[in-house]
């Protein structure tokens, strides 16, 4: 899950070319993490408040980036939240009525959902070879 912060400013610095949100999304997508789940948090901070075109904004760049380093922006759930106010979190928000919810297509299949909890039950478990012998990394 990659939270990104709605703010006035607060967007702006994590996706810039030292931000954090540039470098996580690229450490996980390094380390291996297949699949992607991106949290627009503090809604409730935007201007106006639980604003549709701030969210619609962020979602386009954060897409263009995530597509540069290796992801498919098609199979990446965009959920606008807001942690403070539980907004989206477990159940729909009536302050986002404009939000219709989140579909993602992916090989394995298609999914949707309106909150974070339904993108979070909608990652397919990695396949593990248990079969396998067992690696170590040693250093």
């Amino acid at each position: 899950v990659l939270i990104v912060a709605a703010g006035t400013g607060e967007f702006e610095a994590g996706i810039s070319k030292n931000g954090q949100t540039r470098e996580h999304a690229l450490l996980a997508f390094t380390l291996g993490v297949k699949q992607l789940v991106v949290g627009v948090n503090k809604m409730d901070s935007t201007e106006p408040p639980y604003s549709e075109p701030r969210f619609e904004e962020i979602k386009k760049e954060v897409s263009s980036y995530i597509k540069k380093i290796g992801y498919n922006p098609a199979a990446v759930a965009f959920v606008p939240i807001s942690g403070w106010h539980g907004d989206n979190m477990l159940e729909p928000s009536s302050n986002m009525n404009w939000f219709k919810g989140w579909a993602v297509e992916r090989k394995e299949g298609k999914a949707d959902g309106k909150t974070l909890i339904d993108a979070l039950d909608a990652i397919l478990p990695p396949a593990r070879p248990t079969d396998k012998p067992l690696r170590l990394p040693l250093q």
